[in-house]
């Protein structure tokens, strides 16, 4: 059996740490987690980590001095920096630091996994995969979705519930799972709002793309149309 790719997660808040591990297992990685860049430093040079997902507002070395310090030591392993930082000079700091990605929180547990996977396929250097279903394509590295070759524009949690269904054509996906791959580990959302975004989503796509179909009190189903 084929051993799991290994995630090294640096995050210092405990709670979050258990969320994303947990998140990122259920996508079949093995994620170890350090508190502190110290503690991460001294394993991540000699370990071959698929990726590295960095958060920078971490005790004693910060997220940007652990980032300078890995690049130094030669690591080119893919690294996706976590932070509440929104500000354009940090995400350019970080980036020019040497990270491959920045995503700022609170984050979508969907968007987490479409991140990482596209940093190792780079990595890789494989090509990153399209979902397709009848005129309607997903881009899942970029993001983008085109319905007859023009561009839909869909928010970030939109996009996570078209996600979530095209992965899944035909076969109905429950509201509570639906729910977990759309919303923030920290969001506090009423159960109505799931439906919210699916028919905003709807709306978006119209008559020309395929149809999203709500099964009572379960969940839902996209088809083509």
């Amino acid at each position: 059996m084929e051993a799991a790719l290994r995630i090294l997660l640096v995050e210092d808040d405990a709670a979050l740490a258990r969320g994303i591990a947990s998140s990122l297992g259920s996508e079949g990685l093995s994620v170890d987690i350090f508190g502190t860049g110290e503690d991460a430093l001294m394993i991540a040079p000699s370990e071959p980590y698929a990726a590295i997902v960095l958060d920078l507002g971490l005790p004693g070395m910060d997220g940007i001095e652990l980032l300078r310090r890995l690049r130094h030591a030669g690591v080119a392993t893919p690294i996706l920096i976590l932070t509440a930082r929104d500000r354009v000079d940090d995400r350019v700091l970080g980036l020019d630091g040497g990270a491959d990605d920045y995503m700022v929180k609170p984050f979508h547990p969907r968007e987490l996994h479409s991140r990482v996977r596209a940093l190792m396929r780079r990595a890789q250097g494989t090509p990153a995969p399209v979902l397709r279903l009848g005129a309607l394509e997903f881009d899942r590295s970029s993001r983008s979705v085109l319905l007859e070759g023009v561009a839909v524009p869909l928010r970030p949690r939109e996009l996570a519930v078209l996600e979530t269904l095209m992965t899944r054509p035909g076969k109905l996906v429950g509201k509570e799972q639906l729910s977990a791959e759309v919303f923030s580990f920290d969001d506090n959302v009423g159960i109505n709002a799931l439906e919210v975004y699916v028919g905003r989503l709807r709306r978006k796509l119209g008559e020309r793309g395929p149809a999203i179909r709500t099964v009572r009190g379960l969940g839902y189903m996209i088809e083509a149309a």
